[in-house]
């Protein structure tokens, strides 16, 4: 084996003791997507509202002609919106997105601002913690503790399922 061989062994030791993650930002919070479940973050301008829809589902979106649906994270987490209003007033701005797949379907996750993508090792994962907001907790996998703040990783599978309101 050659010296070139040993680092590559080394690389993809390291690789395969690491986890990915697409970091995100909602309600000051940071936390960690999954890398393989993130198709592609995107600035939603034209969301087309959905009558009845759950409040998390702010509606569709055009994204190259598929139809993709909005989830306010905010909401998603037992948070306010951003632009809830006391008036019930929208503001028309700019959103960021992060385009997730999901057995075909295609979701837009609306989120406070999209980070860096960080490579953390397997051995720094925790299970979530037991003082976690319910909320939260019920849509996480798992944290790992940084050096200034603790990264909470989504679990997209949660995130995605959304009680839909039972018609009178």
């Amino acid at each position: 084996m050659t010296g070139l061989d040993r680092d590559s062994s080394a690389d993809l030791s390291a690789y395969e003791d690491s986890l990915d993650y697409v970091t995100v930002t909602v309600d000051g919070q940071l936390l960690g997507l999954p890398i393989a479940r993130v198709q592609d973050v995107f600035i939603a301008t034209r969301i087309t509202p959905v009558p009845l829809a759950p409040r998390e589902i702010v509606g569709l979106i055009n994204l190259r002609g598929r139809v993709v649906t909005a989830i306010c994270m905010r909401r998603r987490m037992g948070r306010p919106a951003e632009d809830d209003a006391a008036d019930g007033a929208k503001s028309e701005r700019e959103l960021t997105a992060v385009g997730i797949d999901q057995n075909g379907e295609a979701f837009a996750l609306i989120v406070d601002a999209v980070g860096e993508v960080m490579r953390l090792s397997r051995s720094s994962f925790e299970p979530v913690p037991i003082h976690l907001d319910r909320a939260w907790a019920a849509l996480a996998k798992g944290v790992h503790r940084l050096d200034d703040r603790l990264l909470v990783v989504i679990d997209v599978d949660a995130i995605l399922t959304i009680e839909l309101p039972i018609a009178a």
